[in-house]
């Protein structure tokens, strides 16, 4: 990846696909809006922007603390070193699991701003086009138990790898209008060598987020028995 030094404080790192045309304009929001090129967003603990540049699309993410911690800094992260970052890690990790052919968002750019000791710093992803999360599918409709089955297979596909994503859950599986699904948001995600436990504990965050939106949501179109056609797709049952 190239690292391109913007100004004293910022940092532009950009994937080989995207050195020649990424430039710090992409990360400014505002700018963005204000040239036309925001096709969307969606609102969560932050904004996420969807936008337009080169007949592309893609998604800017900054990064936000979670937790008891962002009640006091909610942005900041202690400075170690750019590749130490948050949003060097993910783009790397996205840059190794698209080598390994797995469906995830294709790896853009990211942006470093230091500060002393502290440093913010946004991701750009590409958008994944006609895409609904999880979540907002099952406010709509039921999966089938072949889907569910797909959902289990498409998690053992990142294992099988030694992919650990930090926060399984329903917002962060895609499904397309072609049935693929596609996993999302590897912030603080990692490689894990020969520890299959470890892996395995997304399965149980993922059911935890399940079982958590459907207290909160009487007409939430999952049950416990979608689980098991889930687990059935994960081990090959």
């Amino acid at each position: 990846m190239k690292i391109q030094q913007v100004d004293r404080n910022r940092f532009l790192v950009t994937t080989k696909r995207y050195r020649d045309k990424v430039t710090s304009d992409w990360f400014d929001a505002k700018l963005l809006a204000e040239q036309g090129a925001i096709i969307g967003h969606s609102t969560g603990r932050n904004t996420t922007w969807f936008f337009q540049q080169q007949d592309q699309q893609f998604v800017l993410r900054k990064y936000f603390r979670g937790g008891i911690l962002s009640k006091w800094v909610e942005d900041s992260y202690f400075f170690i070193g750019l590749k130490r970052t948050r949003a060097y890690r993910e783009l790397a990790l996205l840059r190794k699991m698209r080598k390994k052919g797995l469906p995830v968002p294709d790896p853009v750019a990211l942006m470093v701003e230091k500060n002393g000791f502290t440093y913010r710093a946004s991701i750009i992803i590409g958008l994944i086009k006609n895409t609904q999360d999880l979540f907002h599918i099952l406010r709509q409709r039921s999966l089938s138990a072949d889907e569910w089955k797909a959902v289990g297979m498409l998690i053992k596909q990142f294992h099988d790898k030694g992919v650990y994503h930090s926060d399984l859950n329903i917002h962060n599986i895609m499904l397309d209008d072609q049935g693929q699904f596609w996993l999302i948001d590897f912030d603080k995600g990692r490689l894990i060598a020969n520890n299959r436990a470890k892996l395995e504990t997304n399965l149980a965050r993922l059911q935890r987020s399940l079982r958590k939106e459907l207290s909160k949501f009487p007409d939430f179109n999952w049950q416990e028995s979608d689980w098991h056609h889930l687990v059935k797709g994960y081990y090959g049952d």
